[in-house]
């Protein structure tokens, strides 16, 4: 994509493991080049991400994120997210899936005991499983809570929830579910092929249109005590600091799946200009003023270029900070403080928040640099990246997240961001 790639494939301190840098970067990074080649033509079509998920298994990214103390291959939080950076600048609705599948691989180490978490690592890293679904902490559900009840058969799971991605594409199913009558939630293993599992495809999207996003619903799906992978507190106040955590992991991921797009479409925009120059160096206007192949010397043009880059640059910086202090965070495991994990709640708040603003101003300003783009074959589908950038960023209100980080920088509150009220 020619933009200066975050690749940080480096082990926390606290994890004494390695991984082969030079390998997984070259390996991502022809997974990208592919992706980038089709992009546009997938992104209008809108099938289910078949073909997309079966690259990703074929390039073994799935189980590339590893727990600390999970194994010896692989990659930590840090390797991660310049995986989904690199990919998001080719298609960020396949690093938004791989994102969600990343954040579901820790749910054993964040809700179960070592024994509930080698269980879980066993039975889906072995098989090279996507995930997908999302565990909600205490009064943080969108919407009705799925229910187990128990029955002379065991365990049955019943309800219905939306999933932003994988919901067509998963091979396992990560929910939580309340027992009834009562109890702390579990979050189990579904497999989405068991005939009490229905899935409904989401209409046509803005964006992020090949996610494999859709609706599933549970009716009467058997659960056995294998399939809990462990339980979340419904009192918060009982929450472990390492368990807050949970929705931080997401959402730092996807930080990252959204500043891939602002990169991506700012990169894709400086090729396109090139590209043109070279094509007929007495092209006019304010895109391609370049003579016999010199740079074009337009001092708007310039300087779009450069607050974008600028913009894009500063938060990168933002979001490696935010990133670092959350794999530290991970590797503590049960030592970590819930002062430490406010601390970490409110820096991934801060990243959230600045890399929605920037997605959203350097995929806009990208669209301006070609205002003649529209319907024709010459099109270069820049509005996909704008679109992409817009649903990705409107799922959480930065407004909230600024109150937050204000509130525990100013009164030293406990932020809701780290999953307290």
């Amino acid at each position: 994509m020619g933009f200066p790639v975050r690749w940080a494939v480096r082990t926390s301190t606290r994890t004494g493991r390695t991984a082969d840098d030079e390998l997984w970067r070259r390996v991502v990074s022809e997974l990208a080049d592919d992706l980038a080649v089709d992009a546009l033509t997938r992104d209008r079509a809108g099938k289910p991400p078949y073909d997309e998920v079966a690259r990703l298994k074929e390039a073994g990214l799935p189980g590339l994120l590893v727990p600390p103390g999970a194994g010896e291959r692989g990659t930590d939080l840090r390797g991660a997210c310049a995986v989904l950076g690199e990919l998001a600048a080719a298609d960020s609705s396949v690093a938004e899936l791989l994102a969600r599948h990343y954040a579901l691989t820790w749910s054993g180490r964040l809700f179960g005991t070592p024994a509930d978490a080698e269980r879980f690592e066993r039975r889906t890293a072995a098989g090279g499983h996507l995930l997908a679904g999302g565990v909600d902490l205490p009064e943080t559900a969108a919407g009705p809570p799925l229910t187990l009840r128990t029955t002379g058969n065991g365990r049955m799971l019943s309800g219905c929830r939306t999933l932003e991605a994988g919901a067509t594409v998963a091979d396992c199913l990560v929910v939580d579910a309340s027992p009834a009558p009562g109890g702390d939630p579990l979050v189990v293993l579904v497999d989405p092929a068991h005939p009490g599992v229905q899935v409904s495809p989401a209409p046509e999207r803005l964006g992020q249109r090949l996610t494999g996003a859709g609706s599933v619903v549970f009716d009467s799906v058997p659960v056995t005590a294998d399939d809990v992978v462990g339980a979340v507190p419904r009192d918060e106040r009982a929450l472990a600091p390492l368990t807050a955590l949970t929705p931080l992991v997401l959402r730092l991921l996807l930080s990252h799946v959204a500043l891939g797009t602002a990169e991506g479409a700012l990169a894709e925009a400086r090729d396109i200009s090139r590209a043109a120059r070279a094509a007929d160096p007495r092209e006019g206007g304010r895109l391609f003023d370049g003579v016999d192949g010199r740079p074009a010397t337009d001092p708007y043009l310039l300087l779009a270029y450069g607050e974008s880059a600028t913009e894009a640059h500063a938060a990168a910086s933002v979001v490696e900070r935010a990133t670092a202090a959350l794999a530290d965070g991970l590797a503590a495991g049960r030592e970590l403080t819930a002062d430490e994990s406010a601390d970490i709640a409110a820096l991934v708040g801060a990243a959230e928040a600045v890399t929605a603003r920037s997605a959203v101003h350097i995929t806009t300003r990208v669209l301006g640099l070609f205002p003649g783009a529209g319907p024709a074959a010459a099109d270069p589908g820049l509005d996909r990246f704008w679109r992409n950038a817009r649903v990705l960023t409107a799922r959480h209100s930065a407004a909230h997240s600024l109150r937050d980080i204000g509130d525990h920088y100013l009164n030293g509150s406990l932020p809701r961001l780290a999953g307290h009220r």
